[in-house]
């Protein structure tokens, strides 16, 4: 069974800065806020423009209290060990993105930012909620 929500703007077309700047947080909206224990899947559809940066990044935080934050992370396994690094997505050409990421949180905070000279560059986030 599949259960989408509509779709919810994250951040507004906007020139990227080099520096993190958190869009809407899902959870915390003033009205009519996400109830975001009704899914387990969360869609990011990215839409950027790169212009002169050498890179555009994302990183997408977790938090069950909107004070606290968990930033996602990856893990490699070798020889039986664990390796966890701070999940960062980058992206190096102009394009129309989907991100697929579980999801178990009250409240999700995605944040963006540009590498490099920022002229000419804008991204767009926007998030679908679903249920697999």
């Amino acid at each position: 069974m599949i259960d989408l929500s509509s779709e919810k703007t994250i951040r507004a077309s906007a020139v990227l800065t080099d520096s993190y700047v958190a869009g809407i947080i899902l959870g915390a909206e003033e009205s009519n806020p996400t109830i975001l224990q009704r899914y387990n899947q969360l869609l990011l559809n990215v839409r950027l423009t790169i212009g002169s940066l050498t890179t555009a990044e994302i990183k997408v935080e977790f938090s069950s209290d909107n004070v606290t934050y968990d930033q996602e992370i990856t893990e490699t396994v070798s020889g039986g060990t664990i390796t966890c690094a701070v999940a960062t997505r980058s992206f190096g050409a102009t394009g129309n993105f989907q991100i697929p990421i579980p999801i178990s949180a009250r409240y999700i905070k995605v944040s963006a930012k540009g590498t490099g000279t920022v002229t000419d560059s804008l991204m767009a986030i926007s998030a679908v909620l679903a249920v697999n």
